[in-house]
């Protein structure tokens, strides 16, 4: 499979984990902070009027798990002290699980910010990809992201990278709030939400399933593989190995 031709293209829809940014920096650096510091946060914003509705959200969804056979560790809720701890431990147990839980992702995507503000995070995109944003808008493209993790962890992330804020060359951000990444009608809404056609969209994502979505939806798909694995052949969809190598000019 081929890459789209640059004129076919107005909007550029890209992943993050093993797109825009190493899969291990998500894993082992993103996901164990949120997991040390849910203990503290979920204490310090216990009360808070903004946090609970997510808080909430997660005490219904260990319901539903306990009731679907999942196992999901015990809660108990006769104190402050015993709620705290039982959502600490399903928190934690999502994590493990990689749930893609918006409450969950929204709890870690207000972590992460405490995170970068005091300068124990810092957000990692690959070499190829600040050149490539800059590209892309003197090619007359639009970036946008479209991520499981939330739109504030996303703004974070890029903003905080060693070359700069990268929010100020993205044109939009979108989460599971659209849908899930694996359902043609979310990126059907992501277009409609961009103003563009379905095959005006050129959506680059590591997971197949999630490629697999957007060309439902009639978007033009790539598969981005950043570590050097081997490529079924044929593949299916167009292979990257990295953003010099859509449309380059």
């Amino acid at each position: 499979m081929k890459l789209p031709e640059p004129a076919q293209i107005r909007g550029i829809l890209l992943d993050i984990e093993g797109t825009t940014t190493p899969v291990e920096f998500v894993y082992r650096v993103l996901f164990p902070y949120a997991a040390r510091e849910l203990n503290e946060f979920i204490r310090q914003h216990f009360q808070d009027p903004e946090i609970w509705p997510f808080l909430e959200n997660l005490r219904q969804q260990r319901n539903s798990d306990s009731l679907l056979g999942l196992a999901p560790p015990p809660w108990h809720d006769d104190s402050e002290e015993a709620e705290i701890r039982s959502l600490v431990e399903y928190g934690r147990w999502l994590m493990n699980k990689d749930s893609k839980s918006p409450s969950l992702k929204s709890l870690q995507g207000r972590i992460w910010q405490k995170g970068y503000a005091r300068g124990e995070l810092r957000g990692q995109v690959y070499p190829d990809v600040p050149t490539s944003f800059r590209r892309w808008r003197e090619q007359g493209k639009e970036a946008y992201i479209y991520s499981s993790g939330s739109v504030l962890a996303q703004k974070l992330l890029f903003q905080s990278t060693e070359y700069g804020d990268l929010t100020l060359l993205l044109d939009g951000f979108f989460d599971t709030e659209v849908g899930i990444k694996t359902d043609p009608g979310s990126y059907r809404m992501i277009a409609a939400q961009i103003r563009c056609e379905p095959q005006q969209v050129l959506f680059i994502s590591d997971t197949i399933g999630e490629l697999e979505g957007a060309e439902s939806a009639g978007m033009h798909a790539a598969w981005s593989i950043r570590s050097g694995d081997t490529v079924p052949e044929p593949a299916r969809f167009a292979v990257v190995h990295g953003f010099d190598e859509i449309f380059p000019g």
